[in-house]
This record gives structure tokens, sequence and C-alpha cells, in this order.
């Protein structure tokens, strides 16, 4: 049987540290960064249409999120400030990233590493 996701009992936006701030009902706490949650859109242009890491997304440090929107019970849209607002972050998509944060960021310092290396 599957794991239910847990749910986020409170979510804040930090917008001077750049932080989305959730609490879910298991316990868990994640701080992510305005950053790592735009170049981890789980948007067809970040992600891309086939298998594959999808599109890296550079020049991201200073994002903004100016909205958020709740899709029913179940995700939020983000408005990042680049005018980025497609892809919805479920519940079980953003505690994957609060769980997975060190290991996808880091992943994603040597995706860039390797396209400054190649020049791109």
């Amino acid at each position: 049987m599957p794991q239910r996701t847990p749910q986020p009992l409170d979510i804040k936006i930090r917008t001077e540290s750049r932080l989305l701030e959730v609490h879910f009902e298991d316990g868990s706490h994640f701080e992510l960064p305005f950053e790592y949650l735009r170049v981890f859109s789980p948007s067809a242009e970040v992600k891309g249409h086939g298998a594959g890491e999808g599109t890296l997304q550079l020049g991201k440090e200073n994002i903004g999120i100016t909205g958020v929107e709740p899709i029913g019970n179940y995700a939020l849209r983000l408005i990042f400030d680049d005018g980025h607002n497609t892809g919805l972050y479920s519940w079980s998509l953003l505690h994957d990233l609060g769980r997975n944060h060190q290991v996808n960021w880091s992943r994603y310092l040597e995706r860039c590493a390797a396209a400054a290396a190649a020049g791109g």
C-alpha cells in the first residue's frame, strides 16, 4: 500500500531570507531556498518533456517569489519574479525536495560546474 504524503501544517514565505518554510504533520520541517525551488521547478520548461535531468537553470541566485496560490488541498503555484509561474508544487514534491535538498543541490552544483567548464 503506498505511503500517504504528509500534509503541510504551516507554510511561510520568508522574503528577506528568500526561503519557503514548510512544517509537515509528520514533524518534518524544511526551509527551501527560492533559488532551489526555481531550479527544481516541476514545470515542463525546467523538467523537459522526456527522460533526463531537464534544462539547467542558471542565474537564479537572486530570484524572488512574488506570489503563492494554493491549488486545491494538494499543491501550491509559486510565482517567481522572473515571470516563471508554471508547474505545481504538490505536497509530495515539497516534502521530497525538503528531504533530498542536499543531494539535489549537490547534483545541481555539479551540473553548473560542468556547464561552465564546457563554456555553457
